[in-house]
Parts: C-alpha cells; structure tokens; sequence
C-alpha cells in the first residue's frame, strides 16, 4: 500500500517537473534593451516568404494557367 502511494506520488512529482520543463523553455525569449524594430531589420534581410504577404492561397483544384495578368514584386 504505501510502495503504491510512493510510485503513484513519485509519478505526479514527475509530471510537474516535466510540465515546469516545458513551459520554461516554451518561453519567449527575453528582448534586449535598446534594440529596436528598425535596427533588426537593417540587420537581416526579410524571409523569402515576406513578398508573398497578402497573396491568396492557391486553389488546388483549378487548372493551371501558363499566363498570368497577376505581376508579383521581385525583392
């Protein structure tokens, strides 16, 4: 009786160290001060995916066009 209660409290205690592990390194990393949003981005280009903000999903099922009247901006 009390190896089962010491196994069964033994698991509870490990699934709270697991959950505290998770949520910790799930944390936003700390910012630094004085850095801002203009000086980030002078440093690093934007990603690739940046140019196709705002484009709509292409649809799997139409047929695919050989000519476009859509001009996407090259970056």
């Amino acid at each position: 009786m009390l190896s089962t209660l010491l196994v069964i409290g033994g698991v509870l205690v490990g699934l709270l160290v697991l959950l505290a592990v998770i949520v910790t390194l799930s944390a936003r990393p700390s910012t630094k001060r004085g850095s801002t949003s203009a000086a980030r981005a002078a440093a690093a280009p934007p990603p690739s995916w940046v140019v196709n903000t705002g484009q709509p999903h292409p649809d799997a099922w139409s047929p695919l066009s050989n000519t476009s009247t859509e001009i996407r901006a090259i970056r």
